[in-house]
């Protein structure tokens, strides 16, 4: 009998000792619960965003910067039919057919073709993709 109470007792004072230092504070919990990110929407208030939005780089990018990052891997080598960087022949035909630089810009705002919406550059605002387009085009 002896034995079988030493057998128990040595799960019970681990199980006893796991769950004293197992013991969490209610800080410790409601900072392991705490979300890792929010959703904002334009127009209210985000707090903490100020930060990030402020550490984005800030300013304009210039036409050549957007270009770079953005336009080049495709309208570089006119992939996919894209028309190609300073071929104005081509960039003037797809003007008159959309209505000029302002159709173009219409249509790399929403995507066209294999293109996604804005080009794969979402925080581009539609004047640094205005620029892009007649950087690229030599139109204006």
């Amino acid at each position: 009998m002896n034995l079988i109470m030493k057998m128990l007792a040595a799960p019970a004072t681990v199980l006893a000792l796991w769950a004293v230092s197992a013991q969490a504070s209610t800080d410790d919990i409601a900072k392991r619960l705490e979300p890792v990110g929010q959703v904002c929407v334009t127009g209210q208030e985000c707090k903490g965003m100020e930060v990030a939005a402020s550490a984005g780089g800030g300013g304009a990018k210039t036409p050549d910067e957007v270009i770079a990052k953005h336009c080049n891997a495709c309208h570089g080598t006119g992939l996919l039919g894209s028309p190609k960087i300073g071929d104005a022949a081509d960039w003037g035909k797809r003007a008159k057919e959309q209505g000029g630089v302002d159709g173009l810009l219409a249509k790399a705002i929403s995507g066209i073709n294999s293109m996604p919406p804005k080009g794969t550059c979402a925080d581009c605002s539609d004047p640094e993709l205005k620029g892009a387009i007649e950087k690229m085009s030599g139109l204006k």
